[in-house]
């Protein structure tokens, strides 16, 4: 038999939510598809580990065809991060790497994760040990266009400020960043705006029915500490967090919002906005019908 293919953590996820998975689609190469895809894309979501080592979600960008795959098992990336990406400093060579190929306009989206084998000038070569295709869950269909880069300077911020409290609550979407011992992940979560709620630094975000992989509340399991990047896709900014994340896996607070199987709460504890830090402008979205299958929160809906 296989060995599988999910670390303890994600095994004690499963069994936690009552569900389990074999893993058929995760394998340590990238099929062709998934190497033509990336190939596709002016955008990738990328997970590193910050001095601290803590997970950190950012995102790189560059004309179609900035990443390249040469082998199954490497990635080229021709990009680095943009002035002040906290997340700058995770991106060297011989730290772990979780990478998200995701096209908003076909909803097709893939997986690698690995190690970053060099850094210079024109960008990052990653070694791939892991990669997989995800579904189309949850995906919210925009269509883009390229500006000219014009990034203002990072702002750390003290708390989620009104701003920042404004872009996260009128969000359909969010990356997410987590990590263990086996590696870094990072990963979509979409619902209809509003599905992340806000109270002061804490922030809940409802858990649908996905796969049932559980790669992000596995590693959260090991370890709490976590990373949510939200998009201006109107502006093209950025609001890179990092915090403690607790998951709430049964009781009456689920009942809150339709469709959730668990909660993920995370106490924010950085925050740093990029005002235009992509060059890219996102037109109106198009949900997703497994979107406008869930709800919003019974307390908002009542306000």
């Amino acid at each position: 038999m296989d060995a599988s293919p999910f670390h303890q953590g994600e095994l004690e996820a499963q069994a936690l939510a009552g569900e389990s998975s074999r893993g058929a689609g995760i394998r340590s190469f990238m099929p062709d598809q998934h190497r033509d895809f990336f190939a596709l894309l002016p955008y990738l979501f990328v997970a590193g580990r910050d001095a601290q080592g803590k997970p950190i979600a950012t995102v790189l960008a560059g004309p179609e065809g900035f990443v390249t795959s040469p082998t199954p098992n490497a990635l080229d990336i021709a990009a680095l991060s943009a002035p002040g990406d906290p997340a700058d400093s995770a991106l060297r060579a011989g730290m772990p790497i979780g990478l998200l190929g995701l096209d908003l306009r076909t909803r097709r989206r893939n997986r690698a994760n690995g190690v970053i084998s060099e850094r210079d000038i024109s960008g990052l070569k990653v070694a791939v040990s892991q990669s997989f295709g995800n579904c189309a869950k949850y995906i919210q269909l925009r269509q883009h266009e390229a500006v000219p880069a014009d990034a203002a300077a990072a702002e750390e911020l003290g708390s989620v400020d009104a701003a920042a409290s404004a872009l996260i609550t009128q969000s359909d979407t969010l990356f997410i960043a987590s990590g263990s011992e086996s590696g870094l992940d990072i990963s979509h979560r979409g619902g209809r705006p509003g599905f992340v709620r806000v109270e002061g630094g804490r922030l809940s975000v409802p858990d649908f029915a996905g796969n049932s992989y559980f790669n992000t509340f596995g590693n959260l399991l090991r370890e709490p500490a976590t990373s949510l990047l939200f998009i201006d896709f109107a502006k093209g900014d950025a609001l890179q967090l990092q915090g403690v994340a607790e998951v709430i896996w049964d009781g009456p607070e689920l009942a809150e919002i339709d469709g959730a199987r668990r909660l993920l709460k995370v106490e924010v504890t950085r925050a740093c906005r990029r005002k235009a830090a992509l060059p890219l402008r996102w037109g109106e979205p198009e949900p997703a019908p497994t979107t406008l299958a869930t709800g919003s929160w019974r307390q908002d809906r009542a306000a």
